[in-house]
């Protein structure tokens, strides 16, 4: 591996990191909060937070979760919110207290909330109004005693909360009717929280910070445990590598990911906090033209996104004409990036856009794109410091450049193992401790790492394996369409074929085109033998597209 260290040397990023750089999360947030303190950190919604001001609200908090409610270090909070102000005060507050943070999609259904709330243990919550009727329906079947409630407006001031929380529940119904026996206010923890009984406890590297659960894309949701070290060794080693590409107390980073994904969290929420940037935070970035009435709005000099979410940004004609002359990092993740994407990208803003990879287990950053990169290069990058990566075939031995097989990750910001799940644990951790990921990919001879597709995607056509991503990245480049996914369905003959799921950017396409298309791009046995067009794609919370979804449930 020593060409994948003079890679990183050539980029000025040491080989290790001190990991006991800071004794925890709250060491890092705490040296943010005095050095900034008059900077901007969050704003949502036309109202921002200083980092004085997140300091006071989060201790306010954690005081009312370690006084009022009587919560001990170690103790589980779920936080249910979607990225507005309350999250940032929530999480510093639960961390700040010793408490471990559980964070949950607010979009769930009560049948995915019920199961992470009993697989977590949590007993408190923190729940936006909107998916209350959710939590009432399940409560009684889970550990949760402590329900603390807001509504989105409610930290935008008067009189906005008011006309936003308002138009919220009665103009536009997105507040479904519930009750609980017991709840309280979010914004009356803050009163009641008295920020002079805030008592920091022990906490250190080896404590567990947040149960941070998988997507349950490939199977049931399982919780990942990422403790303070995992966390604050992911902090460092992202921000060594971006070191040389961002000024402290300078920076303004677009967040449309919600902040309880790991990509979010670690990147936008901790490591452009640790160094005093302002984070915008988009609360429903699915709304795309007032997602882009906001970009307007800012001189934004980071972004951070995945590809479904670029692609719909660059197919919108406002977001052509905004100013791009302060942008210098747009960093994609989450999913694959696809070429054509990226490349109109790059078109429009003038400026490159930079895969990075990781996962949950791996807090999440493994492999990032040198940062001087000046155009796609169809990787993910080279594997960032103190991280070894590997291919490794079924029996776990390494593989020379260039062949195809697991990316296996071993480095500080691994995971200790899903929670209360060894047999689950003992699949993806092999015995030199590395983290089966699940992705196949191949490291070429520069040091360079490619994702081919996900392990449990790819389809067997004839023998002859099929990446969904190389399908898919071939069919985006049709200029009618505007999404794609690939997947296998079983077939007599061929074992499986390839079907394919498009939504049209131009009414006039059709199948014949498709394949007629897909036989310039692709080999025989990759060209797809079924089309279907829709409107839309399923996708997960953050924008990847659900092809098992398709697969179990195709329209024929």
């Amino acid at each position: 591996m020593e060409h994948v260290w003079f890679k990183q040397y050539e980029q000025g990023v040491p080989h290790d990191i001190d990991v006991k750089e800071y004794n925890h999360i709250p060491h890092i947030l705490d040296t943010s909060f005095e050095k900034f303190a008059d900077r901007p950190s969050f704003h949502n919604m036309g109202k921002t937070l200083s980092y004085s001001e997140l300091d006071l609200l989060s201790k306010k908090f954690a005081s009312y979760l370690q006084n009022d409610l009587g919560l001990k270090k170690g103790s589980r909070i779920a936080i249910m919110l979607p990225n507005i102000l309350q999250y940032p005060i929530a999480a510093f507050g639960a961390l700040r207290a010793g408490l471990i943070v559980v964070n949950v999609n607010p979009l769930y259904t009560k049948r995915e909330l019920e199961h992470q709330l009993k697989d977590s243990g949590a007993e408190t919550i923190v729940i936006f109004a909107n998916a209350g009727a959710t939590l009432q329906a399940v409560v009684k079947n889970t550990p949760v005693k402590n329900i603390i409630v807001t509504e989105i407006g409610d930290m935008l001031g008067f009189p906005k909360s008011l006309i936003v929380n308002f138009v919220l529940k009665y103009v536009k119904k997105m507040v479904p009717a519930y009750s609980f026996d017991k709840s309280i206010s979010f914004k009356s923890t803050l009163v009641a929280g008295d920020e002079s009984k805030f008592k920091k406890p022990e906490v250190n590297l080896e404590d567990t910070a947040f149960l941070q659960y998988t997507g349950g894309t490939t199977g049931v949701s399982k919780g990942a445990v990422l403790t303070h070290g995992n966390i604050v060794a992911n902090m460092v080693q992202a921000r060594e590598w971006l070191s040389n590409s961002i000024t402290e107390g300078k920076e303004i980073i677009i967040t449309p990911l919600p902040l309880y994904h790991i990509f979010s969290l670690t990147a936008n929420c901790f490591v452009f906090s640790s160094i005093g940037a302002q984070n915008i935070l988009i609360t429903n970035p699915r709304d795309i033209p007032g997602f882009v009435k906001e970009l307007s709005k800012w001189k934004f000099t980071a972004f951070t996104g995945v590809n479904t979410l670029f692609n719909a940004l660059i197919n919108n004609e406002e977001f052509k004409q905004l100013d791009f002359s302060s942008l210098r990092l747009t960093l994609g993740g989450g999913m694959a990036v696809q070429k054509a994407v990226a490349e109109k990208w790059k078109a429009i803003t003038k400026k490159p856009l930079i895969e990075a990879y990781g996962l949950t287990e791996t807090s999440p950053a493994a492999c990032i794109n040198p940062l001087t990169l000046e155009a796609y290069n169809g990787f993910i990058g080279v594997p960032i410091s103190s991280t070894i990566v590997e291919i490794k075939d079924e029996n776990g031995v390494t593989l020379p450049n260039n062949e195809v097989g697991e990316i296996c990750i071993k480095g500080p910001q691994v995971m200790q193992g899903y929670y209360n799940r060894p047999e689950e644990t003992a699949k993806v951790m092999t015995a030199d401790k590395f983290f089966r990921t699940g992705d196949l990919g191949f490291m070429n001879d520069d040091g360079y790492f490619k994702i081919v597709d996900r392990k449990k995607d790819m389809i067997l056509v004839s023998g002859f394996n099929v990446y969904p991503n190389e399908i898919e990245d071939a069919l985006i480049t049709h200029p009618k369409v505007l999404e794609a996914a690939a997947v296998g369905l079983a077939h007599e003959k061929s074992g499986e074929v390839v079907k394919v799921f498009i939504v049209k950017k131009d009414n006039s396409l059709t199948e014949d085109e498709i394949i007629t298309h897909c036989k310039s791009e692709l080999t025989g046995y990759k060209v797809p033998k079924s089309v279907e067009f829709r409107e839309s794609l399923p996708k997960t919370n953050v924008g990847k597209i659900l092809r098992r979804e398709l697969k179990e449930q195709p329209r024929v």
